[in-house]
């Protein structure tokens, strides 16, 4: 089963290759205030109750290693393990390690506002192996900031759980995740059981301490033994609900944030399916309008295809089957990036050929499915912090019901969404957390909410939401009429010299600017 990742324009960009208005605030003389440069203050502790054995280690910077999914990065790059506890409500107890990555800021101490922490979305990935290539897009950053990030708790290196082998993943494709009759709806809750029970063996105590609370505790302990006094840090996707719960929990220690395609933190896990249900028609929408065809006309032509290939799998040059889920998969990714609508067309010609190969390796790029048959555990990760944190369990019943709702915002992904909503956490052997998350933050300093018309993932109506629970004064919305999810470093020079001058000056833009 896979379920679309609130994932990173970057990360999309990667496996897609291996194929203004308004006003302004602030003077930008603020580095007493929001940075750590020469004038700030001491790092503060933000009250954490923590043993001073964890606020107070050094960490031991060196040459970062190569993994079996990435080779080293350059010189430029230094990694250290941090110690954080398994159970927050046990500080003094057992610890865990957290990978980190660093690139020094290159203008030198004087020039320096501190670090500048990147989480680039899921939940699960990997900010080791990200942060280097990301360096390009946020390079006018380096200058001035430390390029931090880290494998959150449950995460590659961090713990990383992997819930089946690789083998057991590729069978799991032949599961309907769209089941038509009791037989594959047995079969399907079965495959989301026993998913989970391999979570649990896999991940042991940790099962029950990877929610974006934790890791957002792990943030703040970061900040602490990094040496700055405020936390400036950018969140992409699902770092967005990551930076606002951060708000919300240091809301004092908050220093310059960046969130952008941005979670709605006010949708439940049915509300969430349903915004990406909505996120990823409009975004085929503005694709099939791109080749001259009638939206309607278009997706119901794509809709009939996923029938034809769920009553029979299409045929695909390795020989293995390309089934249902695999091909709407496929079609999803170039969904991400308006770079990749070329390949969909192809890959839709090719499939209404009888042809499933194109479909069937952009499918295996989304799925990290390398050459020779082995998985990435993005999806495993996910799953694992997705379902300690919701707590939202639709029944089959209920799901049932809800298809057609589903179904009348999409009739190409609305049908998988709906059913997602029961099987995502089907049967999951820890109970969920909230129903949704808790991001107001009175007090805390300007956030800056970053929204993209066009967002296949996370519609761009969240940004307002974000915005106006971090409350009054804290969220500030920048808004983007483009494409793709992520709106920062993709092509807008608006976006990029706001956020710029708001990370690099202190500079606060009117809330509600359009960048067009």
């Amino acid at each position: 089963m896979t379920r679309f990742a609130r994932w990173t324009a970057a990360a999309a960009a990667a496996l897609l290759v291996a194929g203004c208005s308004g006003g302004s605030s602030g003077d930008g003389k603020d580095e007493g205030k929001n940075g750590d440069g020469p004038s700030a203050t001491a790092p503060s502790s933000g009250g954490s109750g923590l043993p001073a054995s964890l606020t107070s280690q050094k960490l031991d910077w060196g040459r970062c290693k190569g993994t079996s999914d990435s080779p080293a990065p350059g010189s430029g790059w230094q990694c250290a393990t941090l110690k954080v506890p398994l159970d927050y409500a046990k500080p003094g107890g057992g610890t865990i390690g957290l990978a980190l990555i660093r690139s020094k800021a290159t203008g030198g101490q004087d020039k320096r506002i501190g670090s500048l922490l990147f989480n680039f979305g899921g939940p699960g990935g990997s900010g080791i192996s990200t942060m280097p290539s990301y360096e390009s897009v946020v390079g006018s950053l380096h200058d001035r900031y430390d390029l931090v990030s880290w494998d959150p708790r449950g995460v590659a290196a961090s713990e990383g759980v992997r819930c089946r082998g690789d083998k057991a993943i590729q069978a799991s494709e032949s599961v309907d995740a769209t089941p038509d009759d009791a037989a594959e709806e047995a079969a399907y809750f079965k495959d989301a059981t026993d998913f989970g029970k391999g979570c649990e063996k896999a991940a042991g105590a940790l099962m029950s301490h990877v929610s974006t609370t934790d890791t957002a505790r792990d943030m703040d302990l970061m900040r602490q033994v990094l040496g700055d006094r405020r936390m400036h840090y950018f969140g992409i996707s699902y770092g967005t609900e990551l930076g606002g719960v951060y708000a919300h929990l240091f809301p004092k220690n908050v220093g310059r944030l960046v969130l952008d395609a941005v979670v709605d933190p006010s949708a439940d896990t049915v509300g969430h399916a349903k915004n990406q249900t909505l996120g990823f028609q409009r975004a085929l929408d503005d694709y099939l309008k791109s080749t001259g065809q009638d939206p309607k006309q278009g997706s119901r032509k794509i809709a009939d295809l996923l029938k034809r290939i769920d009553a029979k799998p299409l045929p695909t040059a390795g020989g293995r089957k390309l089934s249902q889920t695999l091909a709407l998969t496929g079609i999803v990714l170039p969904l991400y990036s308006k770079e990749g609508w070329p390949t969909l067309t192809g890959a839709l010609k090719d499939a209404e050929e009888g042809d499933g190969s194109a479909l069937l390796t952009l499918a295996d790029r989304y799925n990290e499915r390398d050459a020779s048959g082995r998985y990435g555990t993005t999806t495993h990760s996910q799953r694992v912090i997705s379902c300690l944190d919701d707590k939202q369990r639709p029944t089959p019943e209920e799901t049932r019901k809800r298809l057609p709702e589903f179904e009348k915002i999409s009739p190409v992904f609305g049908e998988f969404m709906g059913w997602d909503t029961a099987g995502w956490c089907h049967d999951w052997p820890v109970s969920g957390q909230y129903d949704t998350p808790e991001v107001s933050a009175p007090g805390a300093e300007p956030v800056l909410i970053v929204g993209n018309t066009g967002d296949p993932a996370t519609p761009y109506e969240g940004a307002r939401r974000m915005a106006d629970e971090l409350g009054k004064g804290v969220g500030v919305e920048l808004t983007w009429k483009g494409e793709g999810h992520g709106a920062y470093g993709s092509g807008s020079d608006c976006v990029d010299s706001t956020v710029n001058s708001y990370l690099l000056d202190g500079t606060v833009p009117k809330d509600g600017k359009v960048c067009s």
